[in-house]
C-alpha cells in the first residue's frame, strides 16, 4: 500500500508543482482529521500520522487503553498486544497502536481526498498569487507551446505555469482581401519566445486567473521602459500612450535632464532604439510626441504629423478644444477613418475638433458643419466604441 501512496504523492506534487515536503503536510492533517472521524471518542493528541517520503513509511497511531483479557471497544488494546509495542506497560496505560486507514469507511476517505483537494486548490491559488502579482503590469517573456487552429487561442508557458493569449490580444495587421478589410495576424510558432503583457490577475479569490495581452497600450509603454535606459531611470518620463493596435501609437515624453532629449533618447542613434520597439511590434507605428504641461500646445503636437494653425481650449471643465489646420492637412490631421484625431484625444484626454483654416460652404456629408469638421468623440466615448465588438462597430 505505501508503495503506491508514494508513487501517488510524487505524482500529485509534480502535477500541482507543489513541494513535496507541503503536500505531506496538508496529508498528514487531512488524515489526521479523517482518523479523528473514524474514532471520535479519541482525545486530539491521542492521534498521530507519521509519512516520510525517505523511509517511504505512512503510519496511523492511537493511543489504546490497555486492558486485561480482549478489547471490547475500538479505543482498548489487550494487555497481550501492549507488550509488544511497550514491554513496559501496565493495565490502564495508553499505549500508541498502529491503525488501519482501509477500516475508516469510504465516506471518511472521501472527506479525507475532498480535505487535499481543496488543500491543492488553496496551494495553487497562493503559488499562483506569489509567481504574477509582482508581474502585474510588466512585460513577461514566454514560450509558445500550443495553438489552437480553429480559435487561434495560443497557449504559452512561463516558469512551469500555463498561460493563454486570445486571439484578440495577438497583434494584426489589417489588408484588403475581396474588397473587404480583413486581420491577419502574427504568425507565431510552438517553441518560440515572445513577450507578452500581463494586464490583470482576475478571480483572485478562487482560481486566479492571468491575463496576458499584446495589444494593450501598457504592452507598448513597457518595451520602451525595457529599451531605453533613460525611461528606467527616470531621466525621461512617460506621460501618456494611446494605442490603435496594429496600426499606430502615440507616446508622450519628457526629459527631466535638460541636457538629454527626451524624442531623440528614445529614437536612439541611427533610429535603434525605436526600431527594437517596432521590430517586436512588427511594423506598427509610432508617433513619439514630445509632453507640454500646456494644453494646448499638447494638443498640437499630439495631432503631428499634421501642421496645425492653431489650438484653442473651449472648455477646461469638459476638456474640449477646437484646431484649426489649413485645408490640406485636414484629412492628416483626421487620419485614415479617424485614427491620428482619435490618438490625440486618448493621449491629451480632450474632445477635439478640428476644422479647416476655410470651411467648404458645401458640405459632402453629415460629419461635415458649416463652420468645420467635427469627427471625434471624447476619450471615454472612445473607449467605449474600441471596447465594442467588431461586428457592432
Amino acid at each position: 500500500m505505501n508503495e503506491g501512496f508514494f508513487e501517488a504523492l510524487s505524482a500529485l506534487g509534480s502535477e500541482n508543482s507543489v513541494e513535496t515536503a507541503l503536500l505531506v503536510e496538508k496529508i498528514e492533517a487531512a488524515m489526521l482529521k479523517a482518523a479523528q472521524k473514524a474514532y471520535p471518542y479519541a482525545e486530539d493528541d491521542d492521534i498521530r500520522v507519521e509519512i516520510d517520503p525517505a523511509t517511504r513509511r505512512f503510519e496511523i497511531y492511537m493511543k489504546k487503553s490497555v486492558v486485561e483479557g480482549e478489547p471490547k471497544t475500538d479505543y482498548e488494546v489487550s494487555y497481550e498486544k501492549a507488550k509488544l509495542r511497550d514491554p513496559n506497560c501496565e493495565i490502564g496505560d495508553l499505549v500508541e497502536c498502529l491503525l488501519d486507514p482501509v477500516k475508516f469507511g469510504r465516506s471518511i476517505a472521501q472527506t479525507a481526498k475532498q480535505s487535499i483537494r481543496t488543500d491543492l486548490r488553496s496551494i495553487n491559488r497562493q503559488q499562483m498569487l506569489d509567481k504574477f502579482e509582482s508581474k502585474e503590469r510588466q512585460i513577461i517573456t514566454v514560450k509558445v507551446t500550443q495553438i489552437d487552429p480553429i480559435r487561434g487561442t495560443v497557449t504559452v508557458e512561463y516558469d512551469h505555469t500555463e498561460l493563454y493569449l486570445s486571439r484578440n490580444e495577438q497583434l494584426f495587421t489589417e489588408t484588403i482581401v475581396d474588397g473587404k478589410p480583413t486581420r491577419v495576424y502574427e504568425p507565431l510558432r510552438v517553441g518560440q519566445h515572445i513577450k507578452v503583457f500581463v494586464t490583470t490577475i482576475a478571480n483572485r479569490e478562487k482560481r486566479p486567473i492571468v491575463r496576458i495581452s499584446r495589444v494593450d497600450r501598457g504592452f507598448v509603454e513597457k518595451l520602451f521602459e525595457q529599451t531605453i535606459p533613460e525611461i528606467a531611470d527616470g531621466t525621461v518620463t512617460i506621460h501618456a500612450v494611446s494605442r490603435e493596435a496594429g496600426f499606430r501609437s502615440k507616446i508622450a515624453v519628457s526629459s527631466n535632464d535638460p541636457n538629454v532629449d527626451a524624442v531623440g533618447t528614445c529614437i536612439g542613434p541611427h533610429s535603434s532604439r525605436i526600431n527594437s520597439v517596432l521590430s517586436e511590434l512588427h511594423g506598427e507605428k509610432i508617433d513619439i510626441i514630445p509632453y507640454s504641461e500646456d494644453p494646448e500646445e499638447f494638443i498640437t503636437r499630439a495631432l503631428a504629423p499634421a501642421t496645425v494653425i492653431s489650438t484653442t481650449i473651449k472648455d477646461e471643465q469638459t476638456r474640449e478644444a477646437t484646431v484649426i489646420v489649413p485645408n490640406d492637412q485636414l484629412s492628416l490631421a483626421i487620419g485614415n477613418k479617424g485614427q491620428n484625431a482619435k490618438l490625440a484625444a486618448k493621449l491629451t484626454g480632450y474632445k477635439i475638433d478640428i476644422k479647416p483654416e476655410f470651411p467648404d460652404p458645401e458640405p459632402e456629408n453629415d460629419d461635415v458643419h458649416a463652420d468645420g469638421y467635427e469627427i471625434l468623440e471624447d476619450a471615454a466615448e472612445l473607449d467605449q466604441l474600441d471596447a465594442a465588438p467588431a461586428d457592432e462597430a
